[in-house]
């Protein structure tokens, strides 16, 4: 996620610049306690099976390094890696590591040309990322290949539902014409290959998604949030699983 204001050495050629206002958000507290908190605690819930011991957790797209101290403390990996294509943000984290005291590796690459070995890690994290990306089918492929048998995806986005409002518009900036719905995002994670069951999805319905009234009528308790199936989702969460006994998609 790019840096308004200094120098453009993008390491994809697809990039999409950040607004000034979206870089601010992405160190903000907000972003680290109701988005990044939340969403780690609830992918940790997802799981079906014990976690991976001392995991190599690949966080892509980790844009200012904010996640590292979460999921340092959630999973405890043996070795984390941080990947984004933003040379700049990419020195951010670095600092943010040596704040927190943490070994990070930090890799510069586009999601679409992961410069990783085959089966080489445990968990991925991609956390409000993939709508960021224009080749999303490219990179969905190389997390696929990058993950061991039996490695986990840890999918967590905003969907065209959210991306497609006014407020999201004018403060962020997105390809707009490669967002999509949840159940899209989950469709391109099955044809990829990837395993997953409904105990393994969570559509939060938080406050911040809801950009038309940011969930201040069911706050004030003039109205109760509407079930799953008789909403537009504006967040889908996954915990999805590369085949033990099968490698290639």
């Amino acid at each position: 996620m790019s840096s308004p204001g200094v120098e453009k050495n993008y390491l994809s050629q697809n990039y999409v610049e950040e607004t000034k206002f979206g870089f601010w958000f992405l160190r903000s507290h907000t972003w680290q306690h109701h988005v990044l908190r939340v969403a780690i605690n609830d992918l940790r819930s997802l799981f079906s099976e014990p976690l991976p011991v001392a995991p190599v957790l690949l966080d892509a797209g980790c844009g200012q390094g904010k996640s590292f101290q979460l999921l340092h403390q959630v999973f405890a990996p043996s070795r984390l890696i941080g990947l984004d294509a933003d040379p700049h943000s990419l020195a951010l984290s670095r600092e943010e590591a040596a704040r927190l005291g943490l070994d990070v590796e930090l890799i510069g690459s586009d999601c679409a040309t992961l410069n990783l070995a085959d089966a080489s890690v445990d968990i991925l994290f991609c956390h409000q990322t993939f709508h960021h990306l224009v080749e999303q089918h490219r990179a969905l492929k190389e997390f696929y290949r990058v993950l061991k048998p039996g490695g986990y995806l840890l999918f967590a986005e905003s969907t065209e539902a959210y991306i497609d409002t006014w407020v999201i518009r004018w403060l962020f900036r997105h390809p707009m014409h490669v967002q999509k719905s949840a159940e899209e995002y989950l469709e391109m994670l099955r044809e990829q290959g990837f395993e997953f069951d409904a105990q393994n999805i969570s559509y939060p319905y938080l406050w911040w998604s809801r950009s038309s009234d940011f969930g201040l009528l069911e706050r004030w308790g003039l109205r109760k949030a509407p079930p799953v199936g008789q909403r537009e989702e504006t967040l889908v969460n996954c915990v999805a699983r590369k085949p033990v006994e099968n490698a290639a998609p």
